[in-house]
């Protein structure tokens, strides 16, 4: 029976992500032939084209390749962490582990749980992204990440997400809002005023189906894309907003002042979890890390920063 090498599974990651066996024999610091021969091998051994061939401008991955791809990163991580696993005869966890989190509650905890990572295993390289929920799922596909904390927005059936903490939402106003002695609102009283609205892939539609369950349409008003601008347009009184991560500032970058209110509706909370791809093997540094934030009290750290917003209030 015909096999292929982790080396060769090496060259076609690397041609795959540069589209170019040119390319990555320059970086590889091997010949082309030898890129070219392994592609070839792991088409031959599994009956797949693993790229289109473009006449004088390189390669395009096929949907099997792409699969593929994200398959043998994954492998060759599972590789990596092995040797160092033997290496250090399991007392040491080491290598690199790359991490991508959901931008809007990640500074809530997030370098928090990063610095007990970091004391407890200083041999491991972190690398940790932000992003949104879309590129999320498809860094995960795509093997760029092992980790990822996102909510539990449309995860499609090939991750596997453990929950740590629940977000209900909840509304922000200007601290001058007719609505800001409430405490509490409706989502039908909020609608009576314009909405500024969080502008990111499935963010915006879940926001918006919070209002669309109850019957109900908001005035959308402006849009941003970063929870900052969020702030200074709602204290500046552009609007309310819906947030479901806790307010850990009362006040927007220019000193304006913001009021938190509970929704009195029964809306659909969101749960913050750890994600990666199902089946796949994580390497020793991803592990101790999932095993460091499944044993985190996470909802201790976000009440925290909940309460040092209310004692600034």
């Amino acid at each position: 029976m015909r096999h292929f090498t982790l080396k060769q599974l090496r060259y076609f990651t690397v041609a795959g992500d540069l589209s170019s066996v040119t390319l990555a024999a320059r970086q590889l610091h091997v010949s082309q032939p030898s890129i070219s021969a392994a592609i070839q091998q792991i088409e031959e051994v599994t009956g797949l084209q693993l790229f289109v061939r473009h006449h004088a401008q390189g390669l395009s991955l096929t949907p099997s390749g792409k699969q593929l791809l994200a398959r043998a990163k994954q492998l060759l991580r599972d590789a990596d962490g092995l040797e160092q696993f033997a290496v250090s005869l399991g007392e040491e966890v080491a290598g690199e582990l790359r991490l991508v989190a959901f931008p809007t509650f990640a500074p809530v905890f997030l370098p928090q749980l990063l610095r007990r990572y970091a004391d407890a295993y200083p041999a491991v390289s972190l690398l940790c992204h932000e992003e949104n929920q879309v590129d999320i799922v498809k860094g995960l596909n795509h093997g760029e990440y092992e980790l990822a904390f996102t909510y539990d927005l449309q995860i499609p059936a090939n991750i596997d997400f453990t929950p740590l903490h629940r977000f209900p939402p909840y509304a922000v106003v200007a601290e001058d809002h007719p609505l800001s002695q409430r405490g509490q609102v409706t989502l039908a009283e909020l609608v009576e005023y314009p909405m500024v609205l969080l502008d990111w892939p499935q963010s915006r539609e879940y926001f918006l189906s919070i209002f669309d369950v109850a019957g109900l349409k908001p005035q959308v008003a402006y849009r941003a894309k970063s929870l900052d601008m969020i702030r200074g347009l709602v204290a500046n009184g552009f609007g309310f907003s819906l947030f479901n991560t806790p307010l850990t500032t009362v006040k927007a970058f220019d000193g304006r002042r913001l009021t938190a209110l509970r929704l009195e509706d029964d809306a659909r909370p969101l749960s913050m979890g750890l994600a990666s791809l199902k089946g796949l093997r994580l390497s020793p540094a991803a592990e101790a890390m999932r095993e460091l934030a499944t044993h985190t009290d996470v909802t201790a750290m976000v009440l925290g920063r909940r309460a040092v917003a209310k004692r600034d209030q």
